[in-house]
């Protein structure tokens, strides 16, 4: 009984630090975000553009009553491919600190679960430059990379603060019509 015991409570703790992860795919990398940080996983929708938003800003969408701003992540991380096909994308609705933001992401794989410990730290080359401060870590999944991106660090405050911008603009001339 008493191994019983010890066995699941080596089990649980086990659990303890079994993070899960949503993963996603941009081209042929494979990507993957807490779980935890995950609203809801959409189809394309119909996105409106705004005028002088940064290039990584497709524009917002109307998601249930709420005007969500909406990120190419592929163009916010520099991955410009040829064989992108824009008709067939995901969007990602991440809740990230208060701020509900979608992604673009060309397609969504499945729930990924890896022991916490498992995660290494970003190489330091990939670190010492400010626009890679988002990457959280690597991990090997069946073979193949997965690199977990930090959405909390992945724009920069000003470019929050633009975003906020579009979206307040954009509620404002909803509210016009």
């Amino acid at each position: 009984m008493a191994d019983r015991y010890t066995a699941s409570r080596i089990d649980s703790s086990d659990k303890e630090q079994l993070i899960q992860l949503v993963g996603f795919k941009i081209g042929k990398e494979i990507f993957g975000v807490d779980i935890l940080m995950v609203q809801e996983i959409i189809r394309s929708a119909p996105i409106t553009y705004v005028p002088n938003s940064p290039e990584f800003v497709e524009g917002v969408i109307n998601l249930r009553g709420s005007i969500i701003p909406v990120i190419d992540l592929r163009k916010r991380l520099n991955l410009h491919s040829s064989s992108y096909a824009k008709e067939k994308d995901w969007i990602l609705i991440l809740d990230i600190g208060g701020r509900v933001t979608g992604f673009i992401v060309d397609s969504v794989t499945e729930v990924i679960k890896v022991q916490e410990n498992s995660i290494d730290p970003p190489p330091d080359i990939l670190v010492a430059g400010l626009h890679s401060q988002y990457i959280r870590g690597v991990c090997e999944i069946d073979d193949n990379l997965l690199i977990l991106l930090d959405f909390s660090r992945i724009l920069l405050v000003d470019e929050v603060k633009k975003l906020k911008s579009i979206t307040l603009n954009q509620d404002n001339n909803d509210a016009d019509e």
